[in-house]
């Protein structure tokens, strides 16, 4: 079992910057995935940003360019550092873990951007 727990939604304004955070823990595989994820009222969850246990990471085209997406030494934590966000962007973020056996989500964490 791995448990995923998201951090760093908030309210902010439009052209501001959040981090978000994702921990995960329990029975981690050294070879992995993870990513953020985002679902907007009345949208399907998209994929937003995903990164490799060997560091290779993919972008959503929407978030090219603004969004940045990282993990720690331990590579057991997530991070999803946003800039210059848009109220397109509003939406709940989703960490997501996969490995050869499972996949994973976070309860997720809202982030809205205002006008």
């Amino acid at each position: 079992q791995v448990q995923l727990v998201e951090s760093g939604g908030g309210l902010v304004q439009a052209g501001e910057t959040l981090r978000l955070s994702c921990a995960a823990s329990g029975s981690i595989f050294s070879i992995n995935v993870m990513g953020w994820y985002r679902q907007a009222p009345g949208k399907e969850r998209e994929l937003v940003a995903i990164i490799t246990s060997g560091g290779s990471t993919d972008y959503a085209d929407s978030v090219k360019g603004r969004f940045t997406i990282s993990r720690d030494n331990a590579k057991t934590t997530v991070y999803l550092q946003m800039t210059s966000l848009k109220p397109e962007d509003t939406a709940v973020y989703y960490c997501n873990y996969g490995d050869v056996r499972n996949t994973y989500w976070g309860q997720g964490t809202q982030v809205t951007v205002s006008a």
